[in-house]
């Protein structure tokens, strides 16, 4: 019964409204300020609040409501990859952009070249892990969570690409709890 309740659009919206609001919180209330691939993260992943709630207001089996679904869940897995770059990054498997982690400082052009240069380069770089729990950073925990979200994403809009159920004749497939005994 729990399971089924989360395979719902709304849940989804909520799982993208509370990730958005734990990076926000980091940000503003723990002081850990963002990198560039951060912030990244944060533009995958806002698509997937409106197309949830848009998903939410479509009537149950229809074509409208799986298409929406099925865009969460790519944004959800968007988020994902980002999220594992950004690992990868901070792991040193691969270089980060320059603007993640800084622009190379050697190139000449003179003191006022340099100058405007370290005054560009970012403060928080992306290959530095700034906070961790088990070994795993943020960006990890987000891959995971992400990649989560995008499979709820997927089996919603699995059940809700069904037709009506055979036993009840509801659209989305769920037993109501007066035919369930």
């Amino acid at each position: 019964m729990i399971a089924t309740r989360l395979l719902h659009p709304a849940v989804l919206a909520a799982l993208a409204i509370a990730a958005m609001a734990t990076a926000l919180g980091y940000q503003y209330l723990g002081g850990y300020q963002p990198c560039e691939l951060c912030i990244w993260q944060r533009w995958a992943l806002l698509p997937a609040i409106p197309l949830a709630l848009a998903a939410w207001a479509m009537a149950p089996g229809s074509f409208g409501r799986l298409a929406f679904l099925v865009l969460t869940a790519l944004t959800f897995l968007a988020c994902a990859g980002v999220a594992g770059y950004h690992v990868g990054v901070e792991q040193h498997w691969w270089a980060g952009t320059d603007d993640c982690v800084g622009a190379d400082l050697t190139a000449g052009g003179g003191i006022d070249a340099l100058r405007s240069q370290l005054l560009a380069t970012p403060v928080v770089r992306c290959d530095e892990v700034t906070w961790s729990v088990l070994g795993i950073s943020m960006a990890g925990y987000n891959m995971a969570f992400s990649l989560v979200a995008a499979g709820l994403a997927l089996i919603t809009a699995g059940r809700t690409g069904r037709t009506a159920s055979p036993r009840t004749g509801d659209q989305d497939g769920r037993i109501p709890a007066s035919a369930a005994r």
